[in-house]
């Protein structure tokens, strides 16, 4: 397992309590205006915070490189053959071609029917069950969705979903000063009980394929070579943790969001305004970051940066840019470019996984809302209280529901 020095992003915005890290937007105001490009000599990293120069960096591979000896990715990284996540063109373009038709909105298109029937089932679970008590929306609807979609799409048995979601979980843990040797030590562990779970079922593939991710990698060539098993694993872990970890939030986010800034009833009533709402959702309430090494000595943002050095594009500033975004700090489900946010990148790295993120984005909110009247917090809900720790996202949503 190749090992990067982490970088650690609180380190830089000193976000410490539970508080700032659920509300970090005046910070990133703060910097967007008077620091827009800083170099934090803590963590050694260049940082830029305004809606252009992030794009630049996201999409601009010939001067800022995916390929990169430290991090702030909490994922540990395997040295596969097959990652996207650190490696450019030309190479990453041909790594992304053997998993990129899965992921196609013509190939997802097939796959409706079976996101509507997890949907109505969790939906029609939820309706059984005594309204006048609270739900966790995120256990009980965010999490199973995505997870079981994932795993049925790459061809892995989805009542195994549980466990998936919890080594999923741990591997997306952010890092953190405090406790560092023993997060690695848990996410090394749990890579490797990973990986001897999905080990079995490639063999298997390997030997009887079938219409799924995994057996289409067990046939497909890289430089003219069959992947190796272990290649297939690992390009499955990222996957299987990729593909259900930032649609649980996108969803547990949306719901917050649909609550707090008070527009569930207009999207009931409209149920068109659906898919903008979920844009504005990743526009406004994600966090992101992204970072990338400077392969040239080069001033393109004022200050000189040298070959070498590490910068980090702060996303969820940029979607809040003045700028770009008029009324940029507030909630808009009818706002015209709410699908120009970075959340799932720029240029070549663009999220592989978005046409199915937003599939199940879609289906999942449009069949909620027709279901159930209204959604409101439990009196006594603070945000902060449920944050992951040292994080930027819930671990749990109890809310109130009305049936229609």
């Amino acid at each position: 397992m190749a090992t990067l020095d982490i970088i650690f992003l609180n380190e830089i915005s000193k976000l410490s309590s539970n508080a700032e890290r659920w509300n970090p937007y005046p910070w990133y105001k703060e910097m967007r205006n008077h620091h827009p490009v800083f170099y934090d000599e803590g963590q050694r990293v260049w940082n830029v915070f305004r809606y252009d120069d992030v794009k630049r960096v996201l999409s601009d591979f010939t001067t800022f490189s995916s390929e990169r000896k430290r991090s702030l990715i909490p994922v540990p990284v395997q040295d596969n053959g097959i990652n996207l996540a650190f490696s450019d063109p030309p190479v990453h373009r041909k790594r992304r071609g053997l998993l990129a038709k899965a992921f196609t909105p013509r190939s997802l298109e097939s796959w409706k029917p079976r996101i509507q029937a997890v949907a109505d089932m969790l939906i029609d679970k939820i309706a059984s069950e005594d309204t006048s008590k609270p739900i966790d929306m995120m256990k009980d609807f965010a999490v199973p969705i995505p997870v079981t979609i994932i795993a049925d799409l790459l061809g892995v048995p989805n009542q195994d979903w549980a466990k998936i979601k919890e080594w999923s979980d741990i591997l997306f843990m952010p890092h953190h000063a405090e406790g560092i040797e023993e997060t690695t030590k848990l996410k090394g562990q749990t890579m490797q009980t990973f990986a001897e779970y999905l080990l079995p079922l490639v063999q298997h593939k390997r030997k009887n394929p079938q219409n799924d991710i995994l057996s289409d990698l067990t046939q497909a060539e890289y430089d003219g070579e069959r992947l190796k098993d272990e290649e297939i694993v690992y390009t499955g872990i990222g996957l299987l943790g990729a593909g259900n970890e930032t649609t649980t939030t996108w969803l547990t986010n949306a719901f917050y969001s649909f609550i707090d800034e008070e527009v569930y009833p207009k999207l009931r009533e409209d149920p068109s305004l659906i898919p903008g709402a979920a844009e504005e959702v990743l526009r406004y309430r994600f966090t992101a970051s992204m970072d990338r090494t400077v392969t040239e000595d080069t001033d393109t943002f004022g200050p000189p940066m040298k070959k070498g050095d590490i910068i980090i594009a702060w996303i969820s500033s940029a979607n809040r840019d003045e700028d770009h975004f008029t009324n940029a700090d507030q909630f808009d489900i009818t706002r015209k470019n709410s699908r120009d946010h970075l959340t799932f990148g720029n240029g070549e790295h663009f999220c592989l996984g978005a046409p199915l993120a937003r599939l199940e984005t879609q289906i999942a909110l449009s069949s909620f809302i027709r279901k159930f009247r209204s959604i409101r917090f439990t009196p006594d809900f603070r945000a902060e209280e449920h944050l992951l720790k040292h994080g930027f996202t819930l671990t749990s949503l109890p809310i109130m529901i009305e049936q229609s």
